[in-house]
């Protein structure tokens, strides 16, 4: 008995645990609140690479999107294009992102602009002000997010 199958038969027997990382990733996304995940959230479910395999098959199945190094993201199908989408709009995933991941995050000088009525231009919601280094990009299907920095 390979330990695949024994785990699959240990988790039977108890009957509490899913068989799969992949399976217990996905128990553990739909229970949640939360719209982003980091890598280190399912740490405990098994090996780092044992646990980026199952996080890649999701992000197959179209249950997560990767939306930056070691990010995730819930996702469900576009009605549109028929590709996965995150269920909720980019700036709120970035903000909760860099939130997790311990940033600052602010509003960008597009939106203040906006906000005191000095333009007319709507913002996207793909700037945002950080006050700390952010060396990563996030973002999702060629659409990522520009960094200010705060002054």
């Amino acid at each position: 008995m390979d330990l695949r199958t024994n785990r699959k038969a240990i988790a039977g027997a108890r009957g509490s645990s899913p068989g799969t990382i992949a399976e217990a990733i996905e128990k553990k996304v739909r229970r949640s609140k939360r719209n982003v995940f980091l890598r280190r959230d399912f740490a405990e479910l098994g090996s780092y690479d044992a646990v980026g395999r199952a996080l890649r098959q999701k992000a197959r199945d179209g249950r997560l999107v990767q939306i930056g190094y070691g990010l995730y993201a819930k996702a469900e199908l576009s009605p549109f294009t028929g590709k996965p989408t995150p269920v909720v709009g980019i700036k709120r995933l970035v903000t909760e992102a860099l939130g997790r991941l311990g940033k600052k995050v602010a509003s960008s000088s597009f939106e203040q602009a906006y906000n005191r009525g000095r333009s007319t231009q709507v913002p996207t919601g793909r700037a945002v002000m950080v006050e700390d280094r952010v060396r990563r990009r996030i973002g999702y299907d060629g659409n990522y997010v520009i960094f200010e920095r705060a002054r």
